[in-house]
């Protein structure tokens, strides 16, 4: 990950007031902005954590992104899952070596690297996605950071529960949701994940968290669903000036989780439990896209991001391919 500058490296430069930009390395090409540029070949050959000078005497510390810094950076297609939240999602699912994972909404691929990183070489992944246009994007990104598609990786264009459904009952040890509603896929999920395994829902609202919720407790299949949110405070320190950041990184999203109990078990009853309210017809209004504020992006700015996608994706093959 570390070491020198080559061809099709993604590079991090941060000016003196902090400010990001990251580049794909090509000889011969120029990074440019309102105020000077810094020839890419300025970079090949030197290692990472250098200092260059652009030229309008603008400095920049140059480092190879680490994966919170790509997937903060790679083009979108639709909303990630921020790093906050996707090491909540390892930590609570116990994402590990070796683990056979399925993921259903794979949006631009950002969960999808870091369970890749979690599950390693001798795990799997099955990452289900609904639309064509997203798991295309989260492809190229996927291939854009470990410079191919990994043979651990498996990706299917499609609803997730014909998919489960489809495949064989206990064949996997992890289940991560991240869609509109996970709890429509209880049923396929309990089938398809081994005793003990674990499934993680991560939901935008509280109405989606609840329904969640009481799907997992009615089908009796489950442990108690844990729920929590994750919120980041940065702070600012210098010299005896310490204090919280003005801004924090509240919520973004709620993770449900709980565990598969073994055929014909039954958990002990807990003692405290919140009323349950029937849902009905009606409701299913409440978790509509609209109402959810799901934005949609236009096919003319989904296709310039699978452009963009594509192109980090080629240099990185390119790179991978002559790796002199």
């Amino acid at each position: 990950m570390t070491g020198l500058f080559r061809a099709g490296d993604r590079v991090q430069l941060t000016g003196h007031k902090g400010r990001r930009n990251t580049i794909t390395l090509q000889p011969g090409a120029v990074f440019t902005t309102h105020r000077g540029s810094l020839a890419h070949d300025a970079l090949l050959g030197q290692p990472d954590g250098s200092v260059v000078t652009g030229s309008d005497g603008t400095v920049y510390l140059a480092l190879k992104p680490l994966l919170t810094d790509y997937v903060m950076s790679m083009p979108r297609g639709a909303a990630i899952v921020y790093p906050k939240d996707a090491g909540q999602i390892l930590a609570a699912g116990d994402i590990a070596e070796g683990c056979r994972v399925v993921e259903a909404g794979v949006g631009s691929g950002a969960l999808s690297l870091w369970l890749l990183r979690g599950v390693g070489p001798s795990g799997s992944l099955h990452s289900v996605e609904r639309r064509a246009e997203f798991a295309t994007i989260a492809a190229d990104n996927v291939a854009g950071f470990f410079g191919e598609t990994p043979a651990r990786w498996r990706l299917t264009v499609g609803d997730l529960v014909p998919v489960l459904d489809a495949g064989e009952a206990d064949a996997a040890d992890r289940v991560v949701l991240d869609m509109l509603a996970p709890w429509e896929c209880v049923p396929a999920v309990s089938r398809s994940l081994a005793s003990g395994g674990v499934v993680t829902a991560y939901v935008a609202t509280v109405p989606q968290l609840s329904r969640f919720v009481e799907g997992v407790r009615e089908s009796g299949d489950f442990t108690e669903p844990l729920a929590t949110e994750t919120m980041v405070r940065g702070w600012h320190v210098e010299g005896l000036a310490v204090r919280p950041d003005h801004r924090m990184v509240a919520h973004t999203g709620f993770l449900v989780t709980a565990r598969r109990l073994a055929p014909g078990a039954v958990a002990p009853e807990q003692q405290r439990r919140a009323s349950k309210d029937s849902f009905s017809d009606e409701d299913l209004e409440a978790w509509t896209p609209g109402a959810l504020e799901v934005r949609e992006q236009s096919p003319k700015r989904l296709r310039r991001t699978a452009r963009q996608a594509a192109e980090i994706a080629g240099a990185r093959a390119a790179q991978a391919a002559d790796p002199d």
